[in-house]
């Protein structure tokens, strides 16, 4: 498998380089040259396999010559071992056609184990075979940070700088970050949003004085390999709910567009899938952009659901390239525009192919705290408030009857407990097995969201690559 950049002048790069690399140097991203095809009989045939065995089927045809099926299966084990539910991702019934997949059963409680636990061992794997130092650089809006701190917390060959906006994600996914004291662990609190820290890594990617000393890496979902990873339980939960013969729908809580993203290289592998429902809270960028094609950047505004407070969504670049003919010099000049105005327009065929698979839906605080209440009351659930606002979407699109609707539940509760409190009444628990997560030790640095002083922060503290 061979793998071309959005923009369509970086080097086209097999999959053990395209895990490594990240971020193209043409400033796109990476995405397979073709879409594998599964039949509807392959697919019918996966149904009742162990998810780890699961996962490799789906994903060995995007790996390649990488690593073979057995290597690869021997990875997906160890990666979902660690996880507290046996089927790893389990559906839970909310009504009569109304399900949740729980995406939160991982050691970080967030949907982000599901890759990030696969991509550490990829990392470590290639790594050691090529014997080679990375840097990883990342920002996160909350989750993103704390699985891929603890997917590579001690790992050979690998060192991790990941920036967060400060005071603007709660306590909960703060201390999963900053307790974790392993010496290749920098967390960095910026002053500002999560978008001025994914401006900061997206640059660094293009400075020759960081890229000429360190082997820079990406574990946001800017990643290829990650978000391959997030394609399986698309198939998991379709084949449970009918599929290949019976179509199923999707209700996704967005904000960089990485995990909806996934379930759109699951319909193009095969996979019958009826919509896709794009739930965004009040910071819109996505539904605008899908609604009228209007994607235009504003101000970022805090919310309880705060790993959806941004405004510029990077694997939307994605959709746009596959959905506007692969035109990657075409593409280039449009983002190289949005870049500078952060604001364009979709084209008709951009448009046009989104709105094949996509709807989209904007919640407001009022319904997100409803559809929590809505959740506890009639189906003893407690959610959190991504999940609420991804189901609150799904009881707002009008679908066939017969199509069961799937709303991703990406957070346990406990990650936000003070906003599912005041919708509920409820306080959640943090599971056991980090009960005492507010007694360990802090460490991070705090800096302002200025460019230079982050490299020299970066390049003064990371371990030169060679």
């Amino acid at each position: 498998m061979r793998y071309v950049s959005t923009r369509g002048s970086a080097p086209v790069l097999d999959f053990e380089q395209v895990t490594l690399t990240g971020l193209a140097s043409d400033g796109g991203l990476y995405l397979p040259e073709e879409w594998p095809q599964f039949s509807a009989a392959e697919i019918a045939s996966w149904r009742g396999l162990p998810y780890a065995e699961l996962a490799a089927r789906v994903m060995h045809p995007f790996v390649g010559e990488s690593l073979s099926f057995e290597e690869l299966h021997g990875l997906t084990r160890t990666a979902y071992a660690r996880f507290a539910h046996s089927a790893v991702v389990p559906l839970a019934q909310v009504d009569e056609r109304h399900w949740l997949l729980e995406l939160f059963h991982g050691p970080t409680l967030a949907f982000k184990d599901v890759a990030l636990q696969l991509l550490g061992q990829l990392f470590e794997t290639f790594l050691a075979r090529r014997g080679e130092r990375l840097t990883l650089v990342g920002a996160t809006s909350g989750d993103t940070g704390s699985a891929a701190i603890d997917a590579v917390a001690g790992r050979d060959g690998v060192e991790i700088f990941m920036l967060h906006p400060a005071g603007r994600i709660s306590d909960v996914q703060r201390c999963q970050m900053t307790t974790v004291l392993a010496p290749n662990v920098h967390n960095i609190a910026i002053t500002g949003s999560f978008d001025d820290g994914q401006a900061a890594v997206k640059r660094m990617f293009g400075d020759s004085a960081l890229t000429g000393t360190l082997r820079l890496g990406a574990v946001n979902s800017i990643n290829w390999a990650r978000l391959m990873a997030q394609v399986v339980y698309y198939f998991a939960a379709g084949l449970q709910l009918g599929a290949p013969e019976r179509p199923v729908a999707f209700s996704v809580p967005t904000g960089n567009f990485g995990d909806v993203f996934a379930g759109y290289v699951a319909a193009r592998m095969g996979l019958p899938i009826e919509r896709l429902i794009v739930a965004t809270n009040v910071n819109d960028i996505l539904h605008r952009a899908l609604s009228s094609g209007d994607y235009s950047a504003g101000e970022v505004t805090p919310t309880a659901a705060p790993s959806m407070d941004i405004q510029v969504s990077s694997n939307f670049e994605r959709l746009l390239f596959d959905c506007g003919g692969r035109d990657g010099a075409a593409l280039a000049a449009q983002m190289h525009g949005f870049e500078g105005s952060r604001a364009m327009r979709l084209s008709d065929a951009q448009r046009g192919g989104a709105a094949a698979l996509f709807t989209s839906v904007r919640t407001d605080p009022d319904a997100m705290a409803q559809a929590m209440r809505r959740a506890c009351e009639h189906a003893a659930q407690i959610i959190d408030p991504h999940t609420a606002i991804a189901l609150h979407a799904a009881h707002e699109v009008d679908l066939p009857s017969g199509v069961p609707i799937v709303t991703l539940a990406t957070a346990h509760p406990a990650k936000f407990r003070d906003a599912v409190e005041r919708a509920t009444g409820v306080r959640p628990a943090l599971p056991s097995r980090i009960g005492d997560l507010f007694a360990r030790e802090e460490r991070f640095v705090e800096l302002s969201a200025d460019y230079d002083a982050l490299m020299a922060y970066i390049l003064d503290t990371a371990t030169p690559s060679a």
